[in-house]
């Protein structure tokens, strides 16, 4: 087993008016407020002015990290409330006007726009960005390849996206779907090599399909700007709770696959075409259905399926000292719901949006989950 990881994340979050509940274009604004108070650089804006980024730093022991990521929620709250809006942690916007957004300020994002074109309108997304101390490239890739047959399980761990502008889409992680909508994005290639890696990269730089390597949207890569290896394929999730128990499944699975690596056990290589299935698959159910084994391609209760994930890498969680902080998270998750089964269960109390936004706003600064302990998974509406 190699030696303890770090783990440092990237969470964004949307802004919202308290009044009427729906997105509102005060990225830039907050950002400021929010560096100029206690953030520094580690807030961001992103792509629209409905959106702000914060960041991590690299942590060890998961109460650290936990610990930096409910004072960052609050120090954001703290700026929105400020600028008279509010913070949410979801993948996707409940109420938002279906018009394009607007993009903040700044020569990437005016490429975007460029390049592009009308995919910016339905990328409003928010994203849990988890990077794990992998810096060695060829490993990096091999961790890669070992994590990969395990994307849609943590789709469906984190799903929490069911609305999109006023509607139930049908789908857990409404954020999944959009965002595989983009030329370059979803699960990863199998690569051979550095070099392989870095001749896909160009080819698909070369016609435009991505600006540089920091638009690379694949759920796993290796990072552009720091020395990690990147997992994006969660939806913000909505308590800090929930970050911190996903960065810890994270972090040992990238371990578990390191161990793999060390000892010279191949990775599987599913068919790119059934793994997308099986993205697809668990970005419609979330935990409240089904999902892909893929080892079989049956279909197994997606429950079972983080079960499987559990167990294959529980003895990276016990040396890095997170098995009793998983099984606990696990437990609870499991009894309370998914993001996107808490986020009907509020809608369906009095058919009301406004209740889901504020459900959203008391589980992203509090980790309120406004008692929401689930008698029976909640399912789409018809």
């Amino acid at each position: 087993m190699p030696d303890l990881l770090t783990v440092g994340v990237e969470e964004e979050y949307l802004l919202v008016d308290p009044v009427t509940r729906e997105v509102v274009p005060e990225g830039q604004e907050v950002v400021a407020q929010a560096s100029a108070g206690g953030l520094g650089d580690r807030v961001t804006t992103e792509l629209t002015r409905y959106q702000v980024e914060a960041r991590t730093e690299p942590h060890v022991v998961m109460d650290g990290l936990g610990e930096q990521i409910r004072s960052m929620r609050a120090a954001v709250a703290e700026a929105a409330e400020q600028r008279g809006s509010r913070a949410i942690s979801c993948g996707a916007p409940v109420l938002v006007r279906p018009t394009p957004p607007p993009i903040s300020e700044g020569r990437r994002y005016a490429e975007s726009i460029e390049v592009f074109r009308a995919l910016n309108d339905s990328h409003i997304a928010c994203a849990c960005h988890i990077h794990v101390g992998v810096a060695d490239l060829g490993l990096a890739l091999q961790v890669s390849n070992h994590i990969r047959p395990w994307l849609p399980a943590l789709i469906a761990l984190s799903a929490n996206s069911p609305y999109w502008a006023g509607r139930d889409t049908g789908y857990a992680s409404w954020r999944a779907i959009s965002l595989a909508c983009w030329p370059v994005a979803g699960p990863p290639p199998y690569f051979e090599s550095p070099a392989h890696f870095n001749e896909l990269v160009d080819a698909v730089i070369e016609p435009g399909g991505v600006m540089d390597r920091a638009g690379l949207y694949w759920d796993i890569r290796p990072s552009s700007h720091v020395p990690t290896l990147e997992i994006r394929v969660a939806d913000a999730v909505a308590t800090a709770e929930e970050t911190v128990l996903l960065s810890a499944i994270v972090r040992a699975a990238a371990a578990t696959a390191l161990s793999a690596v060390h000892v010279g056990e191949p990775a599987p290589r599913p068919q790119p075409e059934i793994l997308r299935v099986a993205c697809w698959r668990a970005a419609r159910d979330g935990l409240a259905g089904e999902s892909v084994d893929l080892p079989t391609t049956r279909l197994v209760p997606a429950t079972a399926r983080i079960d499987q994930l559990l167990t294959w890498i529980e003895p990276a969680l016990r040396q890095h000292g997170d098995l009793e902080l998983v099984l606990s998270g696990w437990s609870r998750l499991r009894a309370e719901g998914g993001g996107a089964d808490r986020q009907r269960l509020a809608y369906r109390r009095r058919a009301s949006f406004t209740d889901v936004v504020d459900h959203l706003i008391a589980s992203t600064t509090t980790g309120d989950r406004d008692g929401m302990a689930l008698a029976q998974v909640v399912r789409p509406q018809d």
